[in-house]
């Protein structure tokens, strides 16, 4: 599959890696421009967990302004190569082929993007206080629910939940596509 010739050209370049890499989960495009939206309004560091082959790392890059920088980090080497390739020249951007963790040291952040993962590794405790006071969590792969408490494959989201109604932000669920939802969330 190759991208669509509307999307900006470093998320065109990072499908094409993913694509040579045979990597085929990844940032889905109204994902990508959500985070290239909420990317153009940040300052200072912005991080990544979860890089794959660097298509979200791409959206959000394609939406920075001025001298903001992307920090991102992929566990396996060989995606976090695929991902280092896109941004080889681009020195506002650092991709690390290292655990999420190796990022601790090097926040707070301005935007944080999250694949909904494992909810241990995502929870807001555990990223609480990587962000900055007015910084932004995204959170996607998320089907939508209009039920309260959220559900997901018939039992409660507690991950969805947590982030929803933890006093530290202000969270919305919003529709990115019929079958898909994100979560933002703004620290207090």
């Amino acid at each position: 599959m190759s991208a669509p010739p509307e999307l900006p050209e470093v998320v065109a370049r990072a499908f094409d890696v993913s694509r040579k890499a045979g990597y085929a989960s990844f940032c889905r495009n109204e994902t990508g421009r959500l985070l290239a939206t909420l990317a153009a309004t940040r300052d200072g560091t912005m991080a990544e967990f979860g890089t794959g082959c660097g298509v979200g790392t791409a959206w959000l890059r394609s939406g920075v302004r001025g001298d903001a920088r992307i920090v991102t980090a992929e566990l396996d080497a060989k995606l976090a190569d695929a991902a280092a390739e896109i941004f080889e020249d681009d020195p506002q951007v650092e991709v690390l082929s290292a655990d999420w963790s190796t990022l601790l040291d090097k926040g707070p952040f301005s935007l944080l993007f999250l694949d909904s993962g494992e909810p241990t590794e995502v929870s807001v405790d555990s990223v609480a206080d990587l962000v900055e006071e007015g910084g932004i969590v995204v959170l996607d792969d998320f089907t939508p629910c209009e039920l309260w408490p959220p559900l997901s494959y018939g039992r409660v989201d507690s991950l969805r939940e947590q982030w929803l109604t933890d006093e530290r932000f202000t969270s919305v669920e919003v529709m990115v596509a019929p079958d898909a939802s994100a979560l933002i969330a703004t620290k207090r």
